[in-house]
C-alpha cells in the first residue's frame, strides 16, 4: 500500500485500536526494471538499489486475524506501516549480503544481524516472486527480519539502518 511508506521526519502512527505495535528492521530491495519470470542467475540485474525499512506490525490485529482465519493485511499495511530510508543506489553496495542491519529503540539495541544469514538471498526471492507476480520499477521487496522484534509505544524513538552506511530515526505516535 503506497500510504504505508513513510520517510524520515514523519511519525509512525499507531493504528487506531492497536495496543501491540512491533518493529522489524529489514533490508529493502528496490526493483530497477520490470521483472517477470526472472532466473536466479539474472536476478541481480533487476535490482536498482536498496533501502532499509521497518516492517511495522500491529501484532494484536495479526493475532485476531490468525484466530479468525482472516488475512493479515491490516496488521502490516496500515498507513505509516513501512518507515523507509533514503534510496541507496545499487552501485553503492557491492554485496548486499555482507551488510549489517541494526535497530535501536530509545537507544537500546534490539536487533543487529548480518544480511548473509537471511533465510532467502535476494536472487532466490526475485526468482520465486517473479514466477507469480510481475515486479515493476520502484517496487520494494522486504527481505526478512532478524531476531529481536519488540513492542514499541507512543513516544518511542526508533533508530535503524545499515552499519557505517545509513541511519534513520522515527518517532512512534
Amino acid at each position: 500500500s503506497p500510504n504505508a511508506f513513510v520517510q524520515e521526519g514523519n511519525p509512525i502512527v499507531t493504528p487506531i485500536g492497536s495496543q501491540h505495535l512491533h518493529q522489524e528492521v529489514e533490508l529493502g530491495v528496490v526493483i530497477g526494471k520490470t521483472a517477470k519470470a526472472v532466473t536466479r542467475s539474472e536476478a541481480m540485474s533487476y535490482v536498482g538499489g536498496y533501502a532499509v525499512a521497518l516492517d511495522m506490525t500491529a501484532r494484536d490485529f495479526q493475532d485476531e486475524a490468525k484466530k479468525g482465519g482472516a488475512p493479515w493485511f491490516l496488521s502490516k499495511s496500515f498507513d505509516t506501516a513501512c518507515p523507509i530510508s533514503k534510496f541507496i543506489p545499487k552501485e553503492e553496495i557491492e554485496d548486499p549480503h555482507s551488510e549489517e542491519l541494526f535497530c535501536r529503540i530509545n537507544g537500546v539495541e534490539k536487533q543487529r544481524c548480518k544480511t548473509n544469514v537471511m533465510i532467502f538471498d535476494i536472487p532466490t526471492l526475485i526468482e520465486y516472486i517473479t514466477r507469480y507476480v510481475t515486479l515493476e520499477e520502484g517496487d520494494l521487496l522486504l527481505t526478512g527480519t532478524p531476531a529481536g522484534v519488540s513492542r514499541v509505544l507512543p513516544g518511542d524513538c526508533i533508530e535503524f539502518g545499515l552499519t557505517n552506511r545509513i541511519t534513520c530515526n522515527f518517532v512512534v505516535q
